[in-house]
């Protein structure tokens, strides 16, 4: 039997009812990377790209992707964060730009799809203002280094 099989297809799903948790200080931070050939980063690191400023934009992408998690994640909860920071660092050894993407709130449920969202989007950017000059770069390690609040606590790999 095909696995695929198994997904329930009668139209019920629904949003997680958080009513009853209770309101706690949520942190999360997730990463993603972007591997491209070594002009491509010497392009952003030396602020000569054609586009602009890279890692500018990236950042505000993140950001503001984290903000509109809501409106392209079905089933999350619209949630009024706290706080949303993007980090990007050039890695000249892997030839790579990490993105760390932060997301705080209080509130009744976690963070980690806005933190996961954020990054995903400033590495989209990346590789949509670099693709002309980098086909093949690679998106990847998209994953939640930590998370806090709640009842499950404190989780980091």
């Amino acid at each position: 039997m095909n696995k695929l099989t198994h997904i329930n297809n009668k139209g019920d799903a629904q949003m997680v009812d958080v009513s009853d948790k209770s309101i706690t200080t949520r942190i999360a931070v997730a990463k993603s990377v972007v591997l491209m050939q070594p002009e491509t980063l010497a392009l952003i690191t030396s602020d000569q790209h054609k586009k602009g400023d890279v890692l500018a934009v990236a950042r505000i992408a993140g950001i503001q992707a984290a903000k509109k998690c809501t409106d392209l994640i079905p089933l999350c909860h619209p949630l009024m964060l706290t706080k949303v920071s993007v980090a990007l660092t050039a890695n000249t050894e892997e030839s790579s730009v990490e993105i760390i993407a932060t997301t705080k709130l209080d509130g009744k449920t976690g963070v980690e799809m806005e933190a996961l969202v954020a990054a995903s989007v400033a590495a989209l950017t990346v590789y949509d203002m670099c693709k002309a000059v980098d086909r093949g770069m690679v998106i990847s390690q998209t994953q939640v280094l930590e998370k806090s609040g709640g009842k499950s606590g404190h989780w980091k790999i």
